[in-house]
């Protein structure tokens, strides 16, 4: 069961008249459109993290961390890490403050749920531990469970990698979710739980022969519109990673497939490319 956000929009909208000190962190130039398919892979090594994907539209970004001295660091190898580049100066603080001056969305009038995919690479349980602390310093912000319901934020915080799933399906309340994979019965459809795992991903590569060259096999057409199917019955979204995502035919033809069959993240570090794409 899901409880309506409308209570945390006016009580947003109430802090955003009162701390005015955030309103130059919604921009000044037109609003751009957000893209619910786009997913920022690795967005962390983009430039200006989180917020290149914001100026694309781009409705769900990726952040890798690690537990180093209490400290949740975001970097894809340990060698890239750096005290400054804390999950929470990239990604938190940003979110929380446009949230704000946004009265209750990341983008600013269209009340969706922005998506957070935070992929522990080691050290699950500790790691994890950490977060579940850090993430309740920002009060309104992420989706949460609460005793078998589920309170739409404007941030919905999926864990992947390293992921401790005995500990967060232990928790009665929580802030995070789990992402689950395609691979695994357990995970994708009936047998799965939308209040635990709202997502299932999976390596493209391990599912399916067909990169993007020549016709698309009916037989794998038909498996990838099953699996979206399955997942959506049980309200559950599908992403893939490891897709070709070198500009070029081959990619065009995936991400056509992917999005005619209604795959809900479409994977990529190239946010114009995508945006491009979608906005077709």
């Amino acid at each position: 069961m899901v409880i309506s956000m409308r209570s945390v929009t006016v009580i947003l909208s109430v802090f955003a008249l009162i701390l005015g000190l955030f309103s130059g962190v919604a921009s000044a130039k037109p609003q751009v459109r957000p893209l619910p398919q786009a997913h920022a892979h690795n967005d962390y090594e983009h430039t200006r993290p989180l917020f290149d994907a914001l100026d694309h539209g781009f409705a769900s970004v990726e952040a890798d961390i690690y537990l180093v001295d209490g400290q949740l660091l975001v970097g894809h190898d340990p060698d890239d890490l750096t005290p400054e580049r804390t999950l929470q100066s990239l990604y938190l603080d940003p979110l929380y403050k446009r949230v704000i001056a946004n009265a209750g969305s990341v983008y600013r009038g269209k009340p969706f749920a922005f998506q957070l995919l935070i992929d522990i690479k080691t050290n699950g349980v500790a790691a994890y531990t950490e977060l579940d602390k850090v993430m309740r310093r920002y009060p309104l912000l992420f989706t949460q469970y609460i005793n078998g319901f589920v309170l739409r934020g404007p941030v919905t915080a999926v864990i992947s990698g390293d992921r401790p799933r005995d500990l967060m399906a232990s928790q009665r309340y929580r802030q995070a979710f789990y992402d689950g994979r395609i691979a695994n019965p357990d995970d994708l459809g009936p047998g799965s739980d939308a209040r635990m795992t709202p997502l299932v991903s999976d390596n493209w590569t391990n599912l399916f022969k067909w990169n993007g060259t020549g016709e698309f096999p009916a037989a794998e057409r038909d498996k990838l519109r099953h699996i979206v199917s399955v997942a959506h019955r049980a309200g559950q979204r599908v992403r893939f990673w490891a897709t070709p995502d070198a500009p070029g035919a081959a990619r065009e033809a995936i991400w056509t497939e992917l999005r005619k069959a209604g795959v809900d993240h479409i994977n990529t570090d190239d946010l114009a490319g995508l945006q491009a794409f979608l906005s077709r």
